[in-house]
């Protein structure tokens, strides 16, 4: 498997002139993943934690309920990528078979190859009320979210997904040059060790558009917190999801979008 992380040779032009080095810069690969027998997508991705990819986008895309619904996952490297082959079982093979479509998927797409705008506009589920969160546990999360960035520490030039409990600060972290594949990475490491995402929040370092809530709200997480700005039809989204949307996130505060009921403030300020 390759190396997430690739050192190259490179120029730099300064004002003073121009010198040599090396830098650390992501890898991505051609991934594919395939469900008995047949191609379903092929994605640009960061080669790591791809059982938790497989896993996740096979779980965001609709294709199982359930990570038990996949009788057998294999790794497969290709000369020029990666196969993911999954074998479902009965039922979730014959519900796939009316549905099945070829996706080309480039790096930070989320959306290529839908085929109907209702389906891009699908409604995300409603999630569980969850627990409430506070200021400080909201600013406690996003701080220990960039030491754990290893790929992005390398490089500067990846996205990550993590998920908070007050319990055990964050349980999962997933990077990849793709903030879609990132989120979806997070879902599988969460569904694989079968974790209550109702006590949680999910972070994020990318801006939040629609199908990152969309995506959450099939983790189950009640709380999306992220660094970039959302977009309107996200924050719509999230209004409808029932999920808290939590922007903007700084050094010295943030910025709520929707349901804003869940975050217990006034607490804090007493």
């Amino acid at each position: 498997m390759q190396d997430p992380v690739h050192i190259v040779r490179r120029q730099i032009w300064r004002s003073t002139g121009v010198e040599t080095g090396d830098r650390a810069i992501p890898e991505e690969t051609a991934v594919a993943l395939t469900y008995n027998g047949g191609s379903y997508a092929v994605m640009m991705a960061t080669p790591r934690d791809l059982e938790d990819f497989a896993v996740g986008f096979s779980l965001t895309e609709g294709i199982i309920a359930s990570p038990a619904d996949i009788d057998s996952l294999e790794v497969i490297p290709q000369d020029d990528g990666v196969e993911l082959r999954m074998w479902l079982r009965q039922s979730e093979a014959e519900r796939l078979a009316d549905r099945r479509r070829h996706i080309a998927g480039p790096t930070g797409c989320g959306l290529c190859g839908i085929d109907s705008i209702a389906e891009a506009m699908r409604p995300a589920a409603i999630v569980a009320p969850g627990g409430s969160f506070t200021a400080s546990q909201i600013m406690a999360a996003m701080a220990a979210l960039a030491p754990l960035q290893t790929i992005n520490s390398a490089t500067r030039a990846v996205h990550a997904a993590a998920f908070w409990t007050p319990s055990d600060g964050i349980v999962s972290l997933r990077e990849d040059v793709g903030r879609h594949n990132a989120l979806d990475k997070l879902a599988g490491a969460l569904a694989r060790i079968d974790i209550d995402v109702t006590s949680g929040m999910v972070l994020l370092t990318s801006r939040v558009s629609v199908e990152m809530v969309q995506k959450t709200a099939v983790i189950g997480a009640p709380l999306i917190v992220s660094v970039s700005a959302p977009t309107a039809l996200a924050v719509r989204m999230a209004a409808a999801a029932g999920i808290t949307l939590v922007a903007i996130a700084r050094h010295d505060g943030f910025e709520i979008f929707a349901n804003s009921q869940r975050l217990n403030l006034a607490r804090e300020l007493a």
